[in-house]
């Protein structure tokens, strides 16, 4: 509303066909059924499609066939992605009988704007959610507490690691032909963890606030860049996002196959952003995938005989770099802004290492322009952000903090508040790029 307050309508159209397409579906029998669940689904992906979409389409139509058909002017509403899959899984879960319609108006309007996850998720799933709207919530310091650091946690993520990390990686893509080599690797690399930093870091803080009002949300990100597959990656980042399209598009398509594989990827990277480079960004990852689900069957078999090298941290570490590399490589299209600026990244890439330092190369190195202070706490961020990730994936920090003495406790506390104050980027006015979607 306080970009165009039009947009409301956006909201209130599709709570309120959705509201009463889950009442019929719920009431009807037969085909009828299917035919309101259809009504649903069009109405819901019909306004994805005009304002996410139609000028893609319009445009490459144009560009085919020689034509002039008018595009729209129109701006694409904050987080309509997001909060159109969240509406569809609800008539979705009603067709198939694992939920209720909801007859409140009001609790239903609510799922579909819980402020929190609005416009970048997690997208809940309505027997998750909707049951705790109407239990009545009393103050738990636990609960509190808890919700605050990790609010506190995805703060930090957000303007101290990823909006700095965001002046290398905007340095490079501004002017992709000032940079080779190391550069352009350095910023590839920044772009990951930007990225991870800025989505997981929204999702804790969304996360974190509900859970500060009583309301749990599902976990959206699991130390992602510690999986050792793509398979393994993919039940790690955008759990919400990975899990709704493995339960509404891979398995109503029959589930295990190469074909359904490439299309979940597909319409995922479509689902990102109405580009070549997500299409290519998703079509990459669906390769990826089949390759490492082909390879994970043979290694399999080839080493039966040798299983302990399959546990051994050596070989778990080379396939998490293995892994990390090729996700890498493929966020260098999600982030471009066109396939020829993607490919041009990739080219200087892979340029000039025969003479490192080359002429051509004003810019200092490694910091891409920036200041050596600033690129030092780059690498301490992301230095804090793989040490508490690794430090998640063996126990529970919460766990942890509550048996600690309360004096030691809050020294963390201050600590930690400390190191936000000093490397916050309080002067940026950065959004966070899920904001997009």
């Amino acid at each position: 509303m306080a970009f165009i307050p039009m947009y409301l309508a956006i909201l209130a159209f599709t709570i309120l066909v959705d509201y009463a397409a889950g009442i019929w579906i719920e009431n009807a029998k037969g085909k009828q059924k299917k035919y309101f669940l259809i009504l649903s689904i069009v109405a819901n992906l019909g306004v994805l499609a005009i304002f996410k979409y139609y000028n893609f389409f319009i445009f490459n139509i144009n560009e085919v066939f020689i034509s002039q058909i008018p595009l729209l002017k129109i701006a694409l509403p904050i987080g309509l992605s997001f909060h159109t899959f969240q509406a569809m899984s609800y008539t979705i879960e009603v067709y198939r009988g694992n939920q209720k319609a909801e007859k409140h108006l009001g609790i239903y309007a609510l799922y579909v704007m819980y402020y929190p996850q609005l416009v970048a998720g997690p997208i809940e799933r309505p027997q998750n959610i909707l049951p705790q709207f109407y239990k009545k919530q009393y103050f738990d310091y636990e609960r509190v507490t808890s919700g605050l650091r990790l609010m506190a946690w995805g703060l930090f993520k957000k303007i101290a690691i990823a909006d700095r990390l965001a002046m290398f990686v905007d340095t490079a893509y501004s002017n992709v032909n000032a940079f080779e080599n190391i550069s352009l690797v350095v910023a590839a690399i920044f772009f990951s963890f930007q990225i991870y930093c800025d989505f997981s870091g929204y999702s804790d803080i969304a996360i974190g606030a509900s859970r500060v009002m009583g309301i749990d949300l599902m976990q959206n990100f699991r130390q992602p860049y510690f999986a050792t597959s793509l398979s393994d990656f993919w039940r790690r980042w955008h759990i919400s996002l990975s899990t709704w399209f493995r339960d509404y598009v891979y398995i109503p398509l029959g589930g295990r196959g190469g074909r359904n594989l490439l299309i979940v990827f597909l319409l995922s990277g479509f689902w990102h952003g109405a580009n070549w480079t997500f299409i290519i960004w998703g079509l990459l990852h669906g390769i990826g995938a089949l390759v490492s689900r082909r390879f994970s069957q043979t290694k399999t078999q080839i080493l039966t005989d040798k299983s302990h090298y399959l546990r051994s941290s050596a070989y778990k570490s080379a396939q998490i770099c293995v892994t990390f590399t090729f996700v890498t490589f493929a966020w260098i299209f999600f982030r471009a802004k066109n396939v020829t600026e993607a490919c041009l990244f990739i080219q200087n890439m892979f340029t000039g290492w025969g003479n490192i330092p080359q002429k051509g190369i004003n810019l200092p190195l490694f910091t891409l322009g920036i200041s050596p202070i600033q690129f030092f706490l780059a690498l301490v961020g992301i230095f804090i952000l793989l040490s508490v990730d690794a430090c998640k994936s063996r126990f529970s920090i919460t766990h942890f903090l509550q048996k600690m003495p309360v004096f030691l406790q809050y020294s963390l506390y201050w600590v930690f508040l400390i190191l936000l104050y000093t490397m916050g980027m309080f002067g940026t006015k950065s959004s966070f790029i899920y904001f997009q979607f």
